[in-house]
């Protein structure tokens, strides 16, 4: 357990403090128009907003992975993870496309959402596998009220953007597929209000 604890906070470290690797390509469009200042400055902020989604989605899938009883569903776990580390990747390369910065948050939220997922883990696998869904639920209408949100210029970003969404949707069929267990509205609720929270604060830091 000490040796696992070890390997997490490594990982932990490397997702937030170091330059995130994609096995796939970037997801690219060649066709951006100029954007006003205000406009890049918005983007950046949208895309920290994604970045750090990610940083927290890699977190709980990580904590969830440790505590999880089924190899299958530490498997999907790990698989959801690696995808998200992509997705760090991308959203990253484009922040500093764009001229901004990662969320001076980071290491906050990696600690909060990884006891979140070690806990979500422990409880047993269908609700591990139950949060995991709805996570990836709630992160594909949040990624779209991005794409609503980006200036119509920012292509590239929305082809990130895009991108990320269809392969959340991906994890949330992998987890129904296993088992999840449908969350009490109450859980769904409170995992709404600290989305909102996040995306909220890492909009401005």
């Amino acid at each position: 357990m000490i040796d696992q604890l070890i390997s997490e906070f490594d990982k932990g470290l490397r997702a937030v403090l170091a330059p995130a690797y994609s096995n796939r390509p970037h997801p690219k469009n060649e066709t951006d128009t100029p954007m006003s200042d205000a406009e890049i400055r918005h983007a950046a902020a949208l895309m920290r907003v994604n970045h750090t989604g990610e940083v927290c989605a890699q977190a709980l899938y990580n904590g969830q992975a440790l505590t999880a009883h089924n190899s299958s569903t530490v498997a999907a776990l790990q698989h959801a993870a690696q995808e998200e580390t992509e997705h760090l990747a991308w959203c990253e390369k484009r922040i500093n496309e764009l001229g901004g910065r990662k969320s001076l948050l980071n290491p906050l939220w990696y600690a909060g959402s990884f006891a979140l997922g070690a806990l979500a883990g422990v409880v047993g696998d269908k609700w591990s596998l139950g949060f995991l869904a709805e996570t990836e639920h709630q992160v594909g209408k949040h990624l779209q009220s991005h794409l609503d949100k980006l200036p119509a210029q920012d292509t590239q970003s929305r082809a990130i953007v895009s991108q990320m969404q269809q392969d959340e949707a991906q994890h949330a069929v992998t987890a129904i597929e296993l088992g999840a267990a449908i969350l009490p509205v109450p859980v769904q609720l409170a995992m709404r209000l600290s989305s909102k929270l996040m995306t909220t604060i890492t909009y401005r830091l």
